[in-house]
């Protein structure tokens, strides 16, 4: 049997970087899938790639109906929820604190934090509501970032709400693990991702230059591979990882290590 055959998985920032390969070797592994992200067609034209069952629904992650809708969206089509990878996101200026623009910092909290908040809010009570129904398990993978762990100069707007995801995650994990939902965060450096590319033209450097700024900290002195955070993005949702919860898991190159 497939890995994740007779799974549910909702998948947001689906089209892009972690999203987009992660729901692809969700499809191979046999999930069923709902596939949410900015872009309308591109959306529909990705789930229309993939060799299963999906439901897509496009929109803002930063509007609190929109995660309310694809918890239904799963529910009506599909039955239940039984996995939510809450990936959608975006990169701010690579700027100092105080250069910011505050609308620009208001923008990374709605997305970053509060869209993962809003996710949670309506996928745990559906999880739940099944753990009664059926004893079927849950699980929550919310993609965090080794700036919400440590602090990121440069890059502060988007690691104090990377840390406010770790502190949603390990939260989450408290309040649920007694009901059988996993929650665990992801929490990559600098992989090889369009959200990278953004950060190498906000550098104004150019790539290999603001590559090798990006990862002067990196022991393995390299950006990771998207596959490489996919794996552990997998592994964190498997079934069968069934007593892990509560964890940040750095896929980092070593950072933590430092």
């Amino acid at each position: 049997m497939a890995r994740f055959s007779d799974q549910v998985v909702l998948v947001t920032g689906a089209t892009g970087g972690f999203g987009r390969r992660t729901a692809e070797r969700l499809a191979e592994d046999g999930a069923t899938l709902v596939l949410s992200d900015v872009d309308e067609a591109n959306l529909i034209d990705f789930a229309g790639s993939l060799s299963c069952q999906t439901a897509v629904l496009a929109g803002d992650i930063a509007e609190e109906s929109l995660s309310e809708r694809l918890v239904a969206l799963a529910v009506e089509r599909f039955g239940r929820l039984d996995i939510a990878i809450n990936n959608a996101g975006i990169a701010q200026s690579y700027v100092k604190l105080a250069s910011v623009p505050s609308e620009e910092a208001r923008r990374i909290i709605d997305i970053d934090l509060m869209g993962v908040f809003f996710a949670m809010k309506h996928q745990l009570p559906q999880m739940e509501r099944q753990r009664r129904a059926t004893g079927r398990a849950g699980a929550i993978v919310n993609i965090a970032s080794v700036a919400g762990v440590a602090g990121a100069p440069r890059l502060s707007v988007y690691a104090a709400a990377k840390h406010g995801v770790v502190g949603l995650t390990r939260s989450g994990a408290a309040e649920y693990a007694a009901k059988g939902i996993r929650v665990n965060a992801v929490c990559p450096s600098y992989a090889r991702t369009n959200m990278v590319q953004d950060f190498v033209r906000m550098t104004g450097l150019g790539e290999d230059e603001a590559i090798e700024q990006l990862t002067r900290g990196v022991p393995m002195k390299r950006v990771a591979e998207v596959d490489e955070v996919v794996e552990v993005i997998l592994f964190a949702a498997d079934p069968k990882n069934s007593f892990m919860t509560g964890h940040t898991l750095s896929v980092d190159g070593g950072i933590a290590a430092l």
